[in-house]
């Protein structure tokens, strides 16, 4: 390591250590809440050239440096690339095998995918071999949600009838239902390929294992297929059911997102959001609801373009998420938006940061999707009825949020762009302008139905009110 030659080394601080060793590792950015010691770090770190960004919630902090390492930008370029791995030639000819004989395929594409950069290869797989794929919720984006191959829309379907699925980088956790009835087949045979050796028979033990670097056995499975000259037929009946259940299912969809009512639902707000949306912006999404149904109806096109919680399914990282994704953008000059779409709930968590936000000029477009509550709330008027009823702590439901939360005029309040949105034209209006606004932060405050027909049934029907 090299000293500052501004001071001798007797007079060097562990701060300036911890500071000149970062840099010496190429680290371009610092994500921190100061206090001592941690404020002689960051000012040393700014010494050295690193940028400090200093943030309002410690979970937002861990979370962006994954971010960091997420979008693409390397934090330790100086370490030497580590070899790649290849899987065993029998294995692959084993898999290739189990693929033949399968009546009713399936690819996951997973993070793991992401990370390993497979894309490429991953897209002529599919292709070539003429297979249905489904990504999971960080998967979206290897291969384009709107290619013909995705069967995402016939996500349950896909899952519970496939006799053979083969695993890229995905991990049968709780997101794909641990591999396990009812779910999926009991007799489904699994294909996994993954990188990391412990991750193999986790829940369900594979037919077939395919350990190495995920982008180099793609390479080596496609090769053999290309030899082999085989192709999973188009006309068979399991891509008929697999079509038949996308088009009934974009039914549904579509009439519920084409509604005219005030106040709006969720799938009218994702439709019209995605129409609107740039088609390489970068989509942060958490909540309940707002994350689940978003993950269907905002595409991703490109790898790497989506964030949200994970696989632990931590809520209050969306705004940690969006912060680092603006300050790579801005250091590449990508011109990409970075558009974070919170749950009310969810955005409680960190909504502190959107003063980080403003602090820096990052030009971060939120919208929340504000139904009132947690899964579901209530209306204004609904609210001041049980008020009328007595104390709200022992009568109001422990998923309501107080109904219409002014979470736009937080943003308004630091010297962001606030929006109050009920109608589909304010929608549009709102995102419009803030889409088109790279000097300062903007908030959507989407205010959507509150189901409000559970809520004196709860009452009256909780265990813990019975006479």
């Amino acid at each position: 390591m090299t000293v500052s030659p501004h001071s001798s080394m007797d007079e060097v601080t562990g701060a300036q250590l911890i500071a000149e060793s970062l840099k010496a590792q190429k680290v371009e950015y610092m994500f921190g809440i100061v206090g001592v010691p941690v404020i002689e770090v960051a000012m040393a770190a700014q010494a050295a050239g690193i940028r400090y960004v200093g943030m309002r919630n410690e979970q937002a902090v861990y979370k962006q440096l994954l971010t960091i390492v997420t979008i693409p930008l390397h934090l330790v370029s100086c370490c030497p690339t580590p070899p790649v791995s290849l899987a065993h030639h029998g294995a692959i000819t084993e898999a290739l095998s189990a693929l033949r004989a399968a009546k009713k395929p399936l690819v996951i594409i997973g993070k793991g995918a992401a990370y390993g950069r497979a894309e490429t290869a991953l897209r002529e797989f599919v292709e070539i071999a003429g297979l249905p794929f489904l990504p999971t919720p960080m998967g979206k984006g290897v291969l384009p949600d709107d290619h013909p191959n995705c069967v995402a829309a016939a996500r349950s379907r896909a899952l519970l009838q496939a006799d053979v699925v083969l695993l890229f980088g995905a991990r049968l956790n709780w997101i794909l239902h641990f591999g396990l009835p009812p779910r999926f087949n009991p007799n489904v045979k699994i294909i996994q390929v993954d990188l990391c050796a412990e991750e193999m028979g986790n829940n369900v033990s594979p037919a077939v294992a395919l350990l190495g670097d995920i982008n180099a056995i793609v390479i080596q499975l496609l090769e053999v297929l290309r030899k082999d000259d085989w192709k999973y037929p188009s006309d068979t009946e399991w891509w008929s059911t697999l079509k038949d259940k996308i088009v009934a299912n974009a039914k549904i969809s579509k009439a519920l997102a084409l509604q005219s009512t005030v106040p709006m639902n969720y799938y009218t707000v994702f439709h019209h959001v995605s129409q609107l949306l740039p088609h390489d912006c970068i989509i942060v999404s958490e909540g309940a609801n707002t994350m689940d149904i978003g993950r269907t109806m905002l595409n991703n096109r490109l790898p790497r373009h989506r964030l949200d919680a994970g696989t632990f399914g931590t809520m209050g990282v969306g705004l940690g998420f969006a912060i680092a994704a603006a300050c790579v953008e801005r250091s590449e000059h990508s011109n990409q938006r970075i558009v974070c779409v919170e749950g009310d709930s969810a955005f409680g968590f960190s909504g502190m940061e959107v003063e980080t936000m403003c602090r820096y000029n990052l030009p971060v477009v939120i919208i929340v999707v504000n139904n009132n509550g947690i899964y579901n709330g209530v209306d204004a008027e609904t609210w001041k009825e049980m008020a009328k009823m007595g104390d709200l702590t022992s009568i109001a439901p422990p998923v309501t949020l107080l109904p219409e939360a002014r979470y736009d005029e937080v943003m308004t309040a630091f010297g962001g762009r606030g929006f109050l949105v009920r109608t589909v034209e304010e929608l549009h209006s709102a995102l419009q302008l803030s889409l088109s606004d790279w000097e300062r932060p903007s908030l959507l405050n989407v205010l959507i139905e509150a189901e409000n027909r559970s809520v004196f049934t709860w009452l009256s029907s909780h265990p813990y009110r019975a006479a």
